[in-house]
Order: structure tokens, then sequence, then C-alpha cells
């Protein structure tokens, strides 16, 4: 026999917490002959507000029901984890959590209203990830890391030969034969297999975001402040800013994140404010301004659901439980290290990257340290020099990080611009210089280190991440995955501060 409607609130829902005994209206009446009748009018008010509030919770826990099933039943699954064969044999991060979150310029969810008010057509899509990172998210509930990788890196893609990062998901999806979701699956397997062997990470999960998804998102949490370092109008995209706080949505939202030409560094740019834009989004949707008002929420809902295509196998709910012990402050953001721009053997304009070096970033980002330098003892800095060169941190940014340095009290050598531009601020070194190299270390929070033959210095390469040299050490050092070096004058005030969130300073 069916269970009644009362019966059915009583009992878990699909995993969901039945109510308790005395907050459910259908309890048990205790009348005046169990209580006594001169406490009858406090059991009066007392069961009249306790049925408020369980009325209350019946209509909360109801609509948290709904709102779950609903988005979960609508949500766009695809096979990607069919085969496990695309996984590497060693995941250096055990149980914690990478989420591959890519974009592209998919616009078969889009309306017909929604093309109109972006000005485009349903023809003009593409299928190439212009947007790439990985969310990790740790299983002990501590820092995240949100790690960026720019379109025009050029790897291995199995079967393709030397590649764009962005031509693997068209590569296999144009190759594949069959519905439009197993071309995706199959365009969304061969990138996950392409970073994976970049970065060393297992991709537990795979998350497509559709052209419209930053825009539909942007609307539905009215808007996401971003400050601006400059005044930004460029016609390609149509941003129109200014200098200083600006709160975007909609169409100037997609432009945000979508623009790559006149930026001072492109495409490097153009990842950052990808990473800054996520991590301004996820600070709105942690208040309690969104998550807690009905209306907001069910736009929310709404508009992720049509936006986004999900692996089969990823679980929500427990991945909601992951997050919801994170903050924006909590959320490292950095770019891959690369080696520069360069050109392709046909032409086409790339960021060279080296796996490698990859691989050693990532394991320092999210705390895996198995440096040379880890294991060094610091030396003093009056016994270290450093070159300071510029690779895309602004004009005039190695002189006045190497002013920095001499006050600190390393000695200075060259300073200048690198030749080429880089994603990273870098500390780079040569064998016999781990000590000198970990000296530098807790000065520069968040510096990739990186091993080059034939240095005659300790190098610091200022990157387009605009890091600096910072005249006390931060625990932003150890955030970075950095080595952690004891430092001499480090002190626990200064050990303790926190590091600034991805959003906290202006963005190009």
């Amino acid at each position: 026999m069916a269970a009644s409607g009362s019966d059915a609130l009583r009992g878990p829902i699909d995993g969901l917490p039945a109510l308790p005994s005395d907050l459910d209206p259908r309890g048990k009446h205790r009348g005046r002959g169990e209580h006594g009748g001169a406490r009858h009018g406090l059991l009066l008010g007392t069961q009249v507000l306790g049925a408020a509030l369980s009325t209350l919770l019946v209509v909360v826990y109801g609509v948290y029901w709904w709102n779950y099933h609903t988005f979960n039943a609508g949500l766009h699954r695809l096979p990607i984890f069919g085969s496990a064969a695309h996984r590497p044999s060693h995941d250096i991060d055990g149980k914690d959590q990478n989420i591959l979150i890519v974009g592209n310029d998919d616009r078969e969810s889009a309306t017909d209203a929604e093309l109109a008010l972006l000005g485009t057509g349903r023809d003009g899509g593409s299928l190439n990830t212009d947007t790439m990172m990985i969310v990790h998210v740790p299983g002990n509930g501590k820092k995240a890391a949100l790690i960026s990788m720019p379109r025009d890196s050029y790897v291995a893609i199995e079967g393709h030969g030397m590649g764009k990062l962005n031509s693997a998901y068209p590569d296999a999806y144009t190759a594949t034969t069959g519905s439009t979701d197993a071309k995706r699956a199959a365009g969304g397997r061969l990138l996950i297999s392409t970073v994976q062997n970049l970065t060393g990470l297992t991709i537990d999960s795979f998350v497509q975001v559709d052209l419209l998804g930053f825009y539909r998102i942007s609307n539905a949490i009215g808007g996401v402040q971003v400050n601006m370092c400059r005044n930004v109008q460029e016609v390609n995209s149509g941003i129109k800013l200014h200098q200083g706080i600006n709160v975007v949505k909609g169409k100037q939202a997609l432009a945000f994140v979508r623009q790559r030409y006149d930026l001072p560094n492109g495409d490097l740019d153009r990842v950052q404010r990808q990473r800054y834009f996520l991590t301004a989004a996820f600070r709105k949707l942690a208040s309690a301004g969104v998550l807690l008002n009905p209306l907001k929420l069910q736009r929310l809902l709404s508009a992720v659901q049509s936006s986004l295509y999900l692996d089969e196998k990823i679980n929500l709910t427990d991945l909601a439980g992951q997050m919801e012990r994170l903050s924006a402050n909590s959320i490292v953001g950095q770019t891959i290290p690369s080696d520069g721009f360069g050109t392709s053997p046909d032409g086409q304009s790339i960021v060279k990257v080296t796996p490698a070096t990859v691989k050693t970033f990532v394991n320092r980002l999210i705390g895996n340290t198995d440096s040379k330098v880890s294991s060094a003892k610091a030396v003093d800095p009056s016994s270290v020099t450093v070159d300071v060169l510029n690779g895309g941190s602004g004009n005039g940014a190695a002189a006045t990080n190497a002013a920095v340095l001499r006050q600190i009290g390393f000695v200075i050598g060259t300073t200048g611009d690198a030749g080429s531009q880089s994603t990273s601020t870098v500390i780079q070194y040569s064998s016999g210089m781990e000590s000198a190299a970990k000296a530098l270390v807790p000065y520069v929070p968040g510096a990739t280190l990186q091993q080059v033959s034939g240095l005659k210095h300790i190098t610091l390469v200022l990157g387009a991440d605009q890091l600096s040299v910072k005249p006390k050490v931060t625990a932003s050092a150890s955030s970075s995955g950095a080595a952690q070096p004891t430092t001499p004058g480090a002190t626990s005030k200064s050990a303790a501060a926190a590091p600034k969130p991805i959003d906290s300073g202006c963005i190009n």
C-alpha cells in the first residue's frame, strides 16, 4: 500500500534526513493528564510555536527536496568515465577531488532572445575549450587550488600529435560518429587525458559550461564585483568598464571573461580574469543573501542547469559537503608556468610549456613538496645574489622588486626584461644553488621553483600573475606549495599572516 503524504514526509527521501520526531507536526500530542493542568497555558503556547516551526521545517524541507530533485533530474550527463584507460597510473594527491571545468562556445542551449541580446547567431559557435581550469578540492577541507591552463598551451594530444590544449576536445569531437552527446563525451575524454598527462593530476570530475553559462549565472546572482586596474573599452568583446569597482552581469560578465584583445598580457590576462570571476562568484554564492533566498536560489539552479554538461559519476552532494568547508579566502589561484610565447610549425601563436615543470608546480601548489630545495638548509640573504627579470609583470617591476630584495639583504645582480613572457613568477636555480633558492622562496609567496642548468645566480622572473617580493615572510609562501624553509628573522606573527584571496586586488 502506498504511503500517505504525511507518512512520506516522515521517512528519509533519497538519503535526505527525516524530520526529528519532536518537530514532526504529526507527533503525539501530550494532553493535560500527562503534564498537569497548571502548565496547560504554557504548553498550549509551546505547542502552537512548535507546530508553526514544524510546518516551516516541512515547507523548507519540501522546497529543498523539490529543488534538489528537479535540478538533479534535469542535469545533462555525459558518459565520460565509462573507461578508466585515460587515467594515469599514479595520482599524486590521493583522495582529494580534482574537477576539470571547461568552457566553450557551444550555443545549443541558448534561446533566440539571448542570442539576439548578445548580438550573435546560433551558427557562430566554436568547439574549442577556451576556458580550462582544475579545481583542486582537498579532502581535509583546507586550502583549495584553482589552476588555470592557457588555451594556447602547446602540448602532446594522444592520436593527434602536438597541438594547442584547446584543440583536444574538438579533435575527438569531430573524429567521433554517433549522437552529439557521444561526440561531447569523446571530446571530454581526450581533453581529460591531455590535461592529466600535462599536470600529473587525476581528474575525478568533468564540468563543461557553454557560452551562456557566465551570462546566466551572473544574472541569477545579481552580478559579480570586479576591481579593474584601468579603464577598459574594447570593440571585439563589447566590454566597457571603468577603473575601480564594477558590478558585471549578463553581457558585460561574458565580455569580462572572453576579452583577448587590448590586454597587456593577452591570453594570460584572460585566464586570470576567468579565475578571478569564478572566485568572486563563489564568494557571492557562499553568502547568505543568495543561498537563503528561495527566489535567488531557484533562479541560480535554473541558470546552472541549462548551461552545464557533467560526467555521469559526479556526486553533487558529496562535492557540496567538501566545498561548504571552504571560503573564497581559502582558494589559492595560479596559472601553470610557461616558457614564453612561440610559433608552431604551422605558424600558430602558442604558449610553450614543459610538462615536467608543470607537474612540479602542481605538486607544490597543492602541498606536495618533494623538491631538493625543501630539504636544503637556507643560507643568509647576504650571501645570495639574485638576478631580477621582468617576464610580464608591468613596467618597472624588475627595478621595484630588486630594491625590496636589496633592503632585505640580498645582493642584486642583473635587472631587466626576461626576453619572453611568463605566466607565473618563477625562482630559477641551478644544481648546487638549492640553499640559496630556499633563502629567497619565503619572500616571494606563490612563486614557482624551477631548476635550470647553467645559471650564474639565482634568477627571479616576475610573471603575468603580478606576484611581488614581500619584505616579510608570509604564510602564503607555504600556501603556494613552494618549499617552506626556516628563514632567519621570520616571526610567529608574520608566519600566521593569511594569503590574500584571488579577487582581493585589481585585475587587468
